[in-house]
């Protein structure tokens, strides 16, 4: 690849962005206040960003009906763990380096909401069937300490046009996530029709 000029320090990245309004240095809290708590309890979407000790990084996703996330107080609040692929790399991560990142994010709303902390993972059942969904209790759930609690504006969203169907591409036109997984596999076995009835069952039947 060719050698591209990079940015060394953070003075010289000062230099060319510039410093932050009184509104973007003060817009961060350390509580999840009221205004964090009715955010949350309408968001049924987050990413979950975590690293290993060697600064290895993982994004995962995170959903389920709003209001999934189980806020404990104005310091705390726990990810139930639903059934998935069983490769548990932010758990891994966890395990090795607590620090954690989120991004709530609200459908049809362009700001989002980003909490900062240090995370553990807890199996405590009688705080876990609070999270039961179909009569099914996660086995094990995220308790994150927050540190930090703050809003993000929505050029993102703006730009990319996210929220607005006229912009997206027809299901025609989509990347085929069977076919992705059968090359990236490479199994005999896992045929691109093989996949596709896998994810379709675990779709309706393991959901939680």
């Amino acid at each position: 690849m060719k050698t591209m000029n990079q940015v060394k320090s953070q003075e010289e990245l000062r230099e060319m962005l510039g410093s932050p309004s009184l509104r973007g240095q003060n817009k961060v809290i350390a509580t999840i206040d009221g205004h964090c708590r009715d955010y949350i309890s309408k968001s049924p979407f987050l990413v979950l960003s975590t690293s290993d000790a060697e600064g290895n990084c993982d994004s995962s996703p995170r959903g389920d009906a709003p209001g999934f996330v189980y806020i404990l107080d104005d310091q705390h609040l726990i990810i139930p763990d639903r059934p998935g692929n069983k490769r548990v790399d932010s758990m891994f991560n966890i395990l090795s380096n607590p620090k954690i990142g989120l991004l709530f994010i609200i459908p049809g709303m362009g700001e989002t909401l980003r909490i900062n902390g240090e995370a553990a993972i807890i199996k405590d059942e009688e705080i876990l069937n609070k999270m039961a969904v179909n009569g099914k209790s996660p086995q094990l759930g995220i308790l994150v300490k927050v540190e930090q609690c703050y809003m993000h504006c929505a050029k993102a969203f703006k730009r990319s046009g996210l929220w607005e169907p006229e912009s997206w591409s027809s299901k025609e036109d989509l990347p085929s996530a069977a076919k992705i997984l059968a090359a990236h596999v490479n199994m005999p076995e896992m045929t691109e029709g093989r996949i596709i009835a896998d994810l379709e069952e675990g779709y309706k039947n393991r959901l939680y």
